[in-house]
């Protein structure tokens, strides 16, 4: 449909191209033979067939306008040798055929139609032209020669003009797509960082507690329905989470539009710290953060939380610390953990999906992070997050 409406509107302007060519040309053929009619000269059937022979390469003016120039300034001879005696109207075809190159080509086209025009224009006045080489009229003819030149030039720069203003204007708006498209997609990876972090926390924690609930539900009944709360908790929070943060997907409204998910910042560490301890984790929570910003506390939180997931799927029920704290500019991030008898299959190397999500977290806000296993035993992760000038802490 597109390139049925495409090629009908070329053939559309062509048209129009092609009726205001026949439309000039009448146009410069009519006015010579009413100059010749008003000054009641007489006309030869080869003084008309001359005029109607001058008149013609207006048409070509579009196709080939150099070519145009070249006949319109030959066929000026040939007015001139076949005595039609008009002043007025003569020029008129070599006027628009000029015009053309002009338009074309531009500036450098027209300066050498110029050097070859003027000469040819005084040579026409000295042979044909009754006037005085230094005189009014001669001025004239020659400034007919460089006005559709000048006229020409300055149509051929704003049409460059205008072009090259779309033409930014286009680059413009594909920056800003291109730059829109980045940002959702960064937005979407950081979404499914979220959602990573938020399930493989509370499946853990939910399969550590289920297998105490099953060990205690026989033994201590109490102690299995405590079990069995927890679950719930963790769960019931981490669907909340998961409800907040795929909300951001939904279908046809932009990312930026939707509301955000909970914020979970380092004063948070306390509860995080609190349902791991139900889950068999005992951990120490060392927090001096000060004024912390939110996308650093954000991040602080998410890096603590997936190390102490780690620990508890790979070490089982152990000891961890957790100590955040600033040092000069950077807000440090440490988790260690005293490691357990059922090591995980986590690599040394720390090429894991969670380390290689920290990693992440830590390098969108211009942090670094190490992991790997601790000399005497158990595993540590610490990151230095850049913290800004504690006037600009929010």
């Amino acid at each position: 449909m597109s390139s049925y409406l495409t090629g009908s509107l070329a053939a559309n302007l062509s048209g129009v191209i092609r009726f205001w060519g026949v439309a000039l040309t009448v146009l410069c053929a009519g006015g010579m033979f009413a100059e010749v009619a008003f000054r009641s000269l007489p006309l030869s059937i080869l003084q008309a067939t001359t005029i109607v022979l001058a008149a013609l390469p207006v048409l070509l003016r579009r196709q080939l306008p150099a070519v145009s120039l070249t006949l319109a300034i030959i066929t000026l001879f040939g007015l001139a040798q076949a005595d039609v005696d008009i002043y007025t109207t003569l020029p008129a075809p070599a006027v628009l055929c000029a015009y053309a190159v002009a338009d074309r080509h531009g500036r450098r086209a027209a300066l050498a139609a110029g050097v070859a025009l003027l000469p040819l224009t005084l040579a026409i006045l000295q042979i044909y032209s009754p006037h005085a080489l230094f005189s009014v009229p001669t001025a004239q003819n020659l400034a007919w020669a460089v006005l559709p030149l000048a006229l020409g030039v300055a149509a051929h720069e704003r049409r460059a003009a205008m072009t090259a203003l779309v033409e930014r204007a286009q680059t413009a708006e594909r920056t800003q797509e291109e730059t829109a498209r980045r940002r959702a997609g960064e937005e979407r990876l950081r979404i499914a960082r979220d959602v990573h972090d938020v399930v493989a926390h509370a499946l853990v924690t939910i399969n550590v507690q289920a297998g105490v609930g099953a060990y205690l539900v026989h033994n201590d009944p109490d102690e299995a329905h405590a079990t069995l709360r927890t679950i719930k908790q963790v769960s019931g929070d981490a669907l909340g989470d998961l409800r907040s943060t795929l909300g951001l997907l939904q279908a046809g409204e932009p990312v930026a539009s939707q509301p955000g998910p909970p914020v979970q910042a380092v004063a948070a560490l306390d509860d995080l710290a609190e349902n791991l301890r139900t889950a068999g984790l005992d951990v120490t929570v060392e927090l001096d953060p000060g004024p912390v910003p939110t996308p650093i506390g954000t991040t602080a939180y998410r890096i603590v939380q997936e190390a102490l997931t780690n620990t508890l799927r790979h070490a089982g029920p152990t000891s961890a610390r957790v100590s955040v704290r600033p040092v000069n500019d950077r807000l440090v991030v440490e988790v260690v953990d005293e490691g357990g008898a059922c090591p995980g299959p986590l690599s040394t190397s720390g090429s894991g999906s969670g380390l290689r999500g920290m990693r992440e977290r830590a390098a969108a806000v211009g942090g670094t992070l190490e992991a790997g296993p601790r000399p005497t035993g158990g595993w540590r992760v610490s990151a230095a997050l850049p913290l800004p000038d504690r006037k600009e802490a929010l």
